[in-house]
């Protein structure tokens, strides 16, 4: 079977039908974020054991932003179907979307997850803040060089450890949430930067959310597993990465506390840890007919027994929504509703 497309109407919406080609795809695919990988991969696994026609749908772990560049680059059976996301569509990607004709998408919250800062259990450092972060990580602190080489230079009541943080590279929505939530959060501590946004905000965001390059941050890739493995293996390092990776690895690693708040279910679910955020999934619309596992995807990710409060997908570390959240993406399952491309920033 194959996909043809059969034209674009005044509504921009463009639809696939099959033919008979038995050499093309049939299964579902989806790209994206490594942190809802995890997740998605238990999802595909009980639509393939649910109802073996469908087969295993397909995930890779690109990255949110690598993820998106994919999804947004057409329409057709060469395209992925669904985008995983551990953070909301950019306007920049609804437009790269648009104007290869993907125009009708349908966004999910499927849970809530929060970015973990991580260390050896037997490393001295139990507690940071969002300013201590930005200013051990970021590459122009305030404006001016980072010169600082441990996190005593940084804060003087934290240890000597010399700063070395792996983390997520700019294609993964992690890092775009650390930016956002936490180094952004830190740079705001000085009262200073408000003037900056005021006058030049593409100054504004370089200051807040660039990252220094001269070892302190090293970019892991996407393999956070791989991260566990480093910071296990060379205490005083630090690994950021989401929840579910500390959750199923608590016996190897510890969380930090971020400005005194844990990384822990009942914080994140209430939105009380700084580094809390939603997950999404994506939905092709235009794909939906043709590949049937793409409606199983998006159904089996929003039962109650997946992300519910007593779900399967908890046990993977996902964090639920609040009951309206759940409903609304219930509901957005069944109909799928595009979204207003128009809304996002």
């Amino acid at each position: 079977m194959s996909f043809k497309t059969l034209g674009l109407a005044a509504t921009a919406v463009m639809a696939l039908t099959i033919s008979g080609n038995a050499d093309a795809r049939t299964q579902m695919r989806a790209v994206g974020s490594s942190t809802v990988y995890p997740f998605a991969k238990v999802v595909a696994e009980r639509i393939a054991r649910a109802n073996p026609r469908l087969g295993t749908p397909i995930i890779e772990s690109t990255g949110t932003g690598a993820g998106m560049k994919l999804f947004c680059a057409g329409v057709g059976e060469n395209f992925p179907d669904v985008e995983n996301a551990s953070r909301r569509m950019k306007a920049s990607e609804a437009k790269l979307c648009a104007a290869n004709g993907v125009t009708q998408i349908t966004e999910i919250q499927v849970g809530i997850d929060g970015i973990s800062l991580a260390t050896a259990k037997s490393t001295p450092l139990q507690n940071v803040t969002t300013r201590d972060i930005y200013m051990a990580l970021a590459k122009t602190p305030f404006g001016k060089p980072n010169r600082a080489k441990t996190w005593h230079d940084v804060n003087a009541k934290l240890p000597n450890l010399p700063i070395r943080v792996y983390g997520p590279p700019p294609t993964s929505g992690t890092r775009d949430a650390l930016g956002e939530l936490i180094m952004t959060a830190g740079c705001e501590s000085n009262a200073g930067m408000a003037a900056v946004k005021k006058a030049d905000e593409n100054k504004y965001k370089a200051i807040c959310t660039g990252m220094r390059e001269d070892g302190g941050y090293v970019e892991a890739g996407e393999n956070d597993n791989l991260i566990v493995q480093k910071i296990e293996a060379n205490p005083g390092t630090i690994g950021i990465f989401g929840y579910s990776y500390l959750a199923a690895n608590e016996g190897r690693v510890k969380g930090l506390q971020i400005n005194g708040v844990e990384p822990a279910y009942q914080t994140i679910s209430a939105f009380k840890y700084p580094g809390a955020r939603p997950l999404f999934i994506y939905i092709k619309n235009a794909h939906a007919g043709a590949i049937p596992a793409v409606r199983a995807y998006a159904a089996e990710f929003t039962k109650e027994s997946a992300f519910g409060p007593n779900g399967y997908l908890l046990r993977a570390g996902l964090i639920s929504a609040p009951n309206n959240i759940r409903a609304h993406s219930q509901q957005l399952a069944r109909a799928l509703s595009p979204l207003n491309l128009a809304s996002l920033k």
